[in-house]
């Protein structure tokens, strides 16, 4: 896919650091399957819950901006990158603590609403804080086109999350999920701080100017960010509600772990260099490519998905019991989950024209996904949850597609739908 969709000139420069992005990717999923293994069911099911939140409140506290450096920093001249990035750190930093202290405030309503304890939230919170630093400053290395220091980066604090979870599980002995939420915390934040001493960041290149046009092109993509949030994130939670917390864990290897690898895959390997090149190149052409890519992406994630669930179930052994219709149905609907990411960040990369695309076609079917993912799960449990998955991966695909290929008929724009360029110095 990334020969078919990068530029001939891109592709030797970024071999190297994908493999390592990759090898990356790898060795976090050995830690979560060790992790799984390690403290049991229902241990890995408060686990899923933690991050489940994180996940969620993320979206708040990093507003997109991720994305936005994304699409910026490649655009941007040199002497404008130490106030774009900057800005974006220290405003992060701000919005983070003021959401994750409204979260704990707001502690007796979302404790209720969420059906977890005020400890669960917090870990959720924290575990929030230290994901959105992380993903802002790895793009931030990504954007300025350092993709070696990411690589090399991502591999060293995967090693020592996997070192560290390996020797409190097999050493010290220590089963409670906890222990590895905390090392989890403890490795982002790592990532974030080591990532932003390399970046160029200077405090005298705050720029109070940059807030809002960052903000303004942050907040579409944070809408789309929001609403499929809701959209895949809510069924553990409707699953917590109506299952024992063991199944939760089992429902968690058979999807939520797929679609994590898939995500970090996708992010740190393939689109270690991808999404940065997709804010430039021409849209409409991109998305003529990747709609003529659909059916090989979604059957050969698919068969991936199938086939590599054979060696990480037979490493999980008696907890999560392997079904070949269970696995069937996951790698179905992570098939159609790689067709929507596909999409999706084609999408994001083009700036506000495409994130209104992808918030119209959300907004439109979002609430048919939730009420698909809540009558299944209340009505067949762990089967349920994977078939609602898969079909509502299946018809945002299909809404996206259309909505794309009608909007993007026209000639492109000369310049790309980004940031306005007032305000730069």
């Amino acid at each position: 896919m990334r020969r078919l969709i990068l530029p001939a000139a891109l592709r030797p420069r970024i071999a190297g650091p994908t493999l390592g992005s990759a090898v990356a990717s790898g060795v976090s999923a050995a830690t979560t399957l060790l992790v799984a293994q390690g403290i049991g069911a229902a241990g890995f099911g408060r686990f899923t819950v933690v991050l489940s939140i994180a996940l969620i409140v993320t979206v708040g506290m990093l507003m997109s901006l991720h994305y936005v450096m994304l699409q910026e920093l490649p655009r941007a001249a040199p002497e404008d990158r130490p106030a774009l990035l900057t800005t974006a750190l220290a405003a992060t930093l701000v919005l983070g603590s003021l959401v994750a202290a409204a979260g704990m405030l707001a502690a007796p309503v979302l404790t209720t609403l969420l059906g977890v304890d005020v400890r669960t939230l917090g870990f959720g919170l924290a575990l929030a804080m230290s994901m959105t630093l992380n993903h802002l400053t790895e793009c931030v290395l990504r954007g300025l086109g350092r993709y070696v220091r990411t690589a090399v980066l991502k591999l060293t604090v995967a090693l020592a999350y996997l070192g560290g979870s390996a020797y409190c599980l097999l050493v010290l002995g220590l089963r409670d999920a906890e222990v590895y939420l905390t090392a989890l915390i403890a490795t982002n934040t790592a990532f974030a701080v080591v990532a932003v001493a390399g970046s160029g960041a200077r405090p005298r290149a705050w720029r109070a100017a940059l807030v809002r046009p960052l903000y303004r092109l942050g907040g579409y993509v944070t809408a789309v960010a929001a609403l499929t949030g809701v959209a895949f994130g809510l069924d553990v939670i409707f699953l917590n509600h109506w299952a024992a917390p063991a199944e939760v864990g089992v429902y968690s290897v058979y999807n939520g772990f797929p679609k994590r690898l898939l995500g970090v895959l996708f992010t740190d390997g393939v689109g270690l260099a991808l999404l940065p090149a997709m804010a430039t190149m021409d849209k409409p052409e991109l998305l003529r490519r990747i709609g003529r890519l659909v059916p090989a992406v979604a059957l050969g994630t698919a068969a991936v998905a199938f086939a590599a669930s054979l060696v990480f179930f037979l490493l999980l052994r008696a907890q999560y019991p392997y079904a070949v219709d269970l696995m069937a149905l996951s790698a179905a609907g992570i098939g159609a989950h790689t067709v929507f990411n596909l999409y999706s960040v084609t999408l994001l990369m083009d700036g506000v024209r495409g994130s209104r695309l992808l918030i119209a076609c959300l907004g439109a079917g979002t609430p048919l996904v939730l009420g698909l993912q809540a009558a299944l799960i209340a009505g067949f449990g762990l089967y349920g949850g994977l078939i609602a998955f898969a079909l509502s991966n299946a018809a945002l695909v299909v809404m996206i597609a259309a909505a794309a290929a009608r909007a993007y008929r026209a000639a492109p724009r000369a310049v790309p739908d980004g940031m306005p360029r007032g305000p730069l110095p």
